[in-house]
């Protein structure tokens, strides 16, 4: 099972940047897409962005040309760059991963990290 560790996020002033960053720790796993989602109060959880293993990546239209996904394979580990921010970038970003072991192809969700942009 592959467990993923968040860290960064907290506030920022709109116009501001904030850094995310997740690792995917375990053993057996190989993982395939990596990235981010959001909840902001009282709205479901949408996709922010994702990266494939082949460095393709997908953004949300609202978060393109602000937000930056990265990823580093041999770490396991994922970035999201968020410059730009807009009070409605606020919310709970969770990280997401789906990848390939022993049992198959399944997926795993981090605990959520707190992002809150001020007007």
């Amino acid at each position: 099972q592959v467990h993923l560790v968040e860290s960064g996020g907290g506030s920022a002033h709109a116009g501001g940047s904030l850094r995310l960053s997740c690792a995917a720790n375990g053993t057996g796993f190989n993982i395939n897409a990596i990235g981010w989602y959001r909840q902001a109060p009282g709205k479901q959880r949408e996709l922010v962005a994702t990266i494939t293993n082949g460095h393709v990546t997908n953004y949300a239209n609202s978060v393109k040309g602000r937000f930056a996904i990265s990823r580093d394979n041999a770490k396991n580990t994922v970035s999201l760059q968020m410059n730009n921010l807009k009070p409605e970038d606020t919310g709970i970003y969770y990280c997401y991963a789906e990848y390939w072991s022993y049992a198959g192809t399944l997926d795993s969700w981090g605990q959520g990290t707190q992002v809150t942009v001020s007007s």
